[in-house]
């Protein structure tokens, strides 16, 4: 709620943590920042059910997306491997679909939306970092192997 929003609407859209700045901007009548990677939510604030033209997207660490949009959830891993859920019908995500070649097309327009720009982490890094060196895969630096895993 605020001026000119009203209160109590609930929107189901999957948003990012980065809209709300364009958002406070937007609201706040300021001129926006170059580069902005967020989208304004006053749409979805003025209008609850309306559409967002973007989906949200998550990353961990390079190579590490998901993307999120109303119906489904596409992620696809820095090793190259992906998963693809219809959350409407399966909200519990317990059916990987991205094998089945009924949803090719729909992925491809999943995948779109990775991110075109995917840099390492900044030199010297590594709390809750995962990152490849050749054939190996390090997890805070210490190398993922059987024998250094707890059980």
């Amino acid at each position: 709620a605020g001026p000119g929003i009203d209160g109590g609407a609930v929107c189901i859209q999957p948003v990012e943590l980065l809209d709300i700045y364009p958002t406070l901007v937007e609201l706040c009548e300021l001129e926006p920042a170059e580069g902005l990677e967020g989208h304004s939510l006053v749409p979805q604030l003025i209008d609850a059910a309306a559409e967002r033209q973007w989906p949200a997207i998550t990353t961990h660490n390079q190579g590490n997306h998901g993307i999120r949009t109303l119906q489904h959830r596409f992620i696809q891993y820095a090793d190259g491997s992906r998963e693809f859920y219809d959350v409407e019908t399966d909200p519990e995500e317990w059916t990987n679909l991205a094998g089945d070649p009924a949803y090719a097309a729909m992925i491809e327009q999943h995948a779109r939306w990775l991110p075109e720009v995917d840099l390492p982490p900044a030199p010297g890094s590594s709390h809750r970092v995962l990152i490849r060196e050749g054939d190996d895969w390090l997890w805070e630096g210490t190398p993922i192997r059987i024998e250094n895993l707890e059980r």
